[in-house]
């Protein structure tokens, strides 16, 4: 059975094909770009064979993915006759509410309920929306399976996705923490209390999603019961581009002194902010250090300001659990840049933490125990596989 999953942004189109049988096997990925900008790009990356690489035009997410649909099926670079071979299509969706605690196979109801989403993200459900609406339109003959990042983390308790607004403001505009990248925090602390040999469903993890966009999850015996991001992706910790925590009273200063309106505050935090803001030249974490070693001031601020900022959270969290047994670090920072992981777990040593230092840079975009043999909480860098957990959601629901 072949898979096609499919991550539509406001201006992108990320996608893979999978073979589900008789266990999952990569065929092709891809990543659609500049979509509805004069030039667009197009990468696509067949397994054993050449990539191919085109400038042109791509006026909308249909002729996205219908340029995605002829490269699979392209005599030199394809790797299906027929999108007949495409069995079902699972869509990333950011924001499921509190609707959708799991994937499901979408037909006209769940389609509507992701569009009211689009109220609640606007910055990412309506993307997801026209993926779904072009897929559906272009293949109506499969399943089409929404994923959603906050599904997995509609197990936690009230008291931790609550605000402290008026009770109405949650019950009437179910305006409340839904939390996010629940689908690789999903994918990421099995597969490390594996590694370490633990029960998932009978031990404590704190996971930890670095990247441009970054979240961590308390992880309590199988299920979420807290994660770092809210309402929108936006709360949290500090990330490329965002603010993360935030006064809101500073925002209402920055809007009245900036003369600001909605739409150009939300771009603000979204867009400005981060690690990008502070450093004033980047959101990569390497060029951060580069900065910081090269004695700059400002890159200094955002790399310690980052590892701070993800050690109060590991600590806070350990306390929501009353404890920890594997701290997990995943996602593109999570994973590559061992002196950021060190830098954050410097000092966690009251936890019960013992980093290997060796082992550490060792397993840089690796899986792998990163602390010694005789540390009580075990520290792990875990690859994460979002597409694979889409594409397994998709095959279990259509098989």
């Amino acid at each position: 059975m072949k898979i096609l999953v499919l991550n539509c942004g406001s201006s992108s189109i990320k996608y893979q094909l999978l073979e589900m049988e008789p266990q999952p096997e990569l065929l092709a990925k891809g990543l659609v770009e500049r979509v509805g900008l004069e030039m667009g790009e197009f990468t696509h990356k067949p397994v054993g064979k050449d990539k191919y690489y085109v400038q042109t035009p791509i006026a909308n997410h249909e002729v996205g993915v219908k340029l995605v649909l002829e490269a699979l099926m392209d005599p030199k670079h394809g790797v299906i006759k027929s999108v007949d071979e495409i069995n079902a299509v699972g869509h990333r969706v950011a924001h499921g509410g509190e609707y959708f605690d799991r994937s499901m196979i979408i037909g006209p109801k769940e389609r509507e309920e992701i569009a009211k989403l689009c109220e609640l993200a606007p910055l990412h459900n309506p993307a997801s929306l026209l993926g779904i609406d072009v897929m559906m339109k272009l293949l109506p003959n499969v399943k089409h399976v929404g994923i959603f990042d906050t599904s997995f983390h509609q197990t936690m308790p009230p008291e931790a996705f609550l605000y402290a607004l008026p009770y109405e403001y949650y019950t009437e505009k179910k305006i409340r923490r839904y939390g996010f990248h629940g689908t690789s925090h999903k994918y990421v602390g099995p597969k490390a209390a594996e590694m370490v040999g633990l029960d998932y469903n009978n031990c404590k993890i704190v996971s930890c999603h670095l990247g441009n966009g970054a979240s961590i999850t308390a992880i309590k015996n199988g299920k979420s019961i807290d994660n770092s991001m809210g309402f929108t992706p936006v709360e949290g910790l500090m990330m490329g581009t965002r603010c993360g925590d935030i006064d809101a009273g500073a925002l209402i200063y920055i809007m009245d002194s900036e003369k600001m309106d909605t739409k150009q505050l939300n771009t603000f935090i979204n867009k400005k902010c981060g690690l990008l803001g502070i450093s004033g030249k980047s959101v990569d974490m390497r060029d951060i250090r580069a900065g910081r070693d090269a004695g700059d001031e400002r890159s200094t601020y955002a790399f310690n300001m980052f590892a701070y900022r993800v050690k109060k959270y590991i600590g806070a969290y350990a306390a929501a659990m009353g404890g920890v047994d594997i701290i997990l670090f995943t996602g593109g920072i999570g994973e590559n840049a061992w002196f950021q992981r060190e830098a954050i777990c410097d000092g966690l040593e009251f936890l019960g933490t013992k980093l290997d230092k060796e082992a550490n840079q060792k397993y840089a975009g690796e899986d792998g125990i990163i602390s010694t043999a005789d540390s009580k909480v075990k520290l792990v860098s875990v690859t994460t596989n979002e597409e694979l957990v889409m594409a397994m959601d998709t095959y279990n629901l259509v098989k």
